[in-house]
């Protein structure tokens, strides 16, 4: 049941992100900014904690549960270590997600050869 939870949650989310996208002239680097700010926000008012328990990995994986990792980060290394966790906090929580999403990438364009787009090709 939680794998089916988590499905419709992160495809649900996935889904309002995609009519967002299609019905606004938002570019994706800045709809991938709101989520990250939005999950921040909603962590810091109390609301997507208890929804990423409830919800599981459809709460945790998309970019809005980017965004609660890194506000739980500062939080933490805020009441750790005072106006400088502001600064460490949110790499020392993410670290592990960016760096295997480095090393995957890169492992990936190793195996599947990419090459660069033309300039005006679509």
């Amino acid at each position: 049941m939680d794998y089916i939870l988590a499905f419709l949650v992160g495809g649900a989310i996935c889904a309002l992100v995609q009519i967002l996208m299609d019905c606004t002239k938002l570019q994706p680097g800045r709809v991938m900014v709101i989520l990250v700010c939005g999950g921040a926000i909603l962590s810091a008012i109390g609301l997507y904690g208890p929804f990423k328990e409830w919800a599981g990995a459809g709460a945790s994986v998309p970019l809005l549960g980017f965004g609660h990792t890194l506000y739980e980060g500062v939080a933490k290394a805020v009441d750790e270590e005072g106006f400088l966790g502001i600064f460490k906090g949110g790499f020392t929580a993410s670290a592990v997600g960016i760096s295997a999403a480095l090393i995957f990438g890169y492992l990936a364009s190793l195996i599947f050869s990419p090459k660069a787009k033309e300039a005006g090709a679509k």
